[in-house]
């Protein structure tokens, strides 16, 4: 089997195997050409050492050269060139005490990851494939190289890894690699938070985020993410509920847009319920005031996985309206969006919409009519520029200062009383008729005062 590897790569691999170097390209890039997707970046492992790489190269970087690895400049793009390379014992499940460099490229690929990542190609030799990964590509597998615990236990991040591919991929993992998973969880806690991080952020944008199913069956939510586990738990018995608040929350990801603001929006929109959760004379659950309690779950999660202030930010705002229904009157989606924000407000449509679609039938139809009402006035809004903010309003600070205000609070409390002058009524949004409500306003507030 041929793969088309790019001109940069044929480059570097022509220049090692010219000088009397093994050179293939490995790993994640022959997993995805074979697959026909377009690889995200291509590496290459080599039996030359790492200096030996720098002494044919006019521009390398040191990457990681203690662990072998030089990036190789073609033009403005970098390739990481690492020696064929035996991991020595792992004490903390993230880093090998010792890295020693080998001529032998099946002792390389012994230690990856995983079967479908353990193969390597270049144009003279073909596929090197020692684990069976054409096998388990073909099968829809994720399976451990060799001995499965004795892979988890020298990165116990793999294991995040294991179920992230079968999220991006839609394969099952084998069931030997799955127990082991679950046995050796609590491993999980030696990884950092940033890695933890991008892990999750993979699976839940990938095309299958039902697979935190997996990280609850494994017991790997326990130690990133106990929260979810408490939702796995909690029941909903309600007419408008037909889920578990976990198996909602999963349907709900399967309802909207990969895009990470909204995947990590639906996975928190409901955490905080099992924390308000009461149930009525006639067992019906409740969960008064969940928006407000997930909201502050959902910071918190966020910041202890080491999220960008901005993404905390948008989630934890979307979380908190996501139970916020809008009545389909302009002024109402005018009010809304100016408490939501002009930016956030389609993204919180999106998020309502899984919402519903992730519930039972009752008043399904009904639900979804009123959004897209909602949604087609503000559409409406959105393309007439009314004003929904300050930004939009007619008139400025300045120019109530050029009626005679004095710069100060009022100034901004006389912006914001006609702000909601036009959010109720579009049509006074015009610099007369509001500088004549101020000028109105100002002087009767000043008479008063001098009475």
């Amino acid at each position: 089997m041929t793969i088309q590897l790019p001109e940069h790569v044929k480059s570097i691999l022509y220049t090692l195997e010219h000088a009397g170097f093994e050179a293939f390209a490995v790993g994640g890039c022959v997993r995805d050409s074979l697959l026909d997707r377009t690889p995200d970046d291509w590496d290459i492992t080599t039996s030359a050492l790492p200096h030996e790489v720098k002494a044919l190269f006019r521009r390398t970087i040191d990457t990681g050269i203690e662990h072998g690895t030089v990036t190789v400049m073609m033009e403005k793009e970098g390739y990481e060139v690492t020696t064929y390379r035996i991991d020595g014992e792992y004490e903390d499940s993230r880093h090998p005490k010792e890295v020693s460099f080998t001529s032998n490229l099946s002792e390389d690929l012994k230690r990856r990851d995983f079967t479908i990542n353990a193969m390597a190609y270049n144009d003279r030799t073909g596929i090197v494939d020692l684990f069976g990964g054409m096998e388990d590509l073909k099968a829809g597998l994720i399976r451990a190289v060799g001995n499965p615990h004795e892979r988890f236990s020298e990165d116990a991040l793999r294991m995040m890894r294991a179920v992230r591919f079968s999220a991006q991929l839609g394969y099952e993992i084998e069931r030997e690699t799955k127990e082991a998973i679950g046995e050796l969880a609590a491993t999980i806690q030696n990884i950092s938070a940033e890695r933890i991080q991008v892990e999750l952020v993979k699976l839940v944008t990938s095309p299958h985020p039902d697979r935190m199913r997996d990280l609850y069956q494994t017991h790997l939510t326990k130690y990133i993410l106990p929260e979810f586990d408490r939702i796995m738990k909690t029941p909903q018995n309600h007419p408008h509920h037909c889920y578990s608040v976990g198996e909602h929350t999963i349907h709900a990801m399967e309802q909207i847009n990969p895009d990470k603001i909204l995947r990590l929006a639906a996975l928190l929109h409901d955490i905080g319920k099992p924390l308000v959760r009461s149930v009525d004379e006639a067992g019906i659950d409740h969960f008064h005031g969940h928006a407000e309690r997930s909201k502050e779950l959902a910071h918190d999660i966020l910041r202890r996985l080491k999220f960008d202030n901005d993404t905390i930010r948008t989630v934890s705002s979307l979380v908190l309206y996501h139970d916020r229904r809008i009545e389909p009157r302009k002024k109402t989606v005018r009010r809304a969006v100016n408490l939501i924000g002009e930016d956030l407000f389609p993204l919180l449509l999106a998020v309502q919409r899984a919402d519903i679609l992730a519930q039972s039938d009752y008043m399904r139809k009904e639900k979804l009519e009123n959004l897209s009402a909602a949604e087609e006035l503000y559409q409406e809004i959105a393309a007439n520029h009314e004003c929904v903010s300050l930004k939009t309003l007619a008139v400025t600070g300045s120019d109530l200062i050029a009626l005679g205000m004095k710069p100060g609070k009022q100034i901004g409390e006389t912006l914001h009383q006609l702000l909601e002058l036009v959010l109720e009524d579009e049509t006074l949004n015009t610099k007369e008729t509001l500088l004549a409500q101020a000028k109105q306003s100002y002087f009767n507030t000043s008479s008063s005062r001098k009475a």
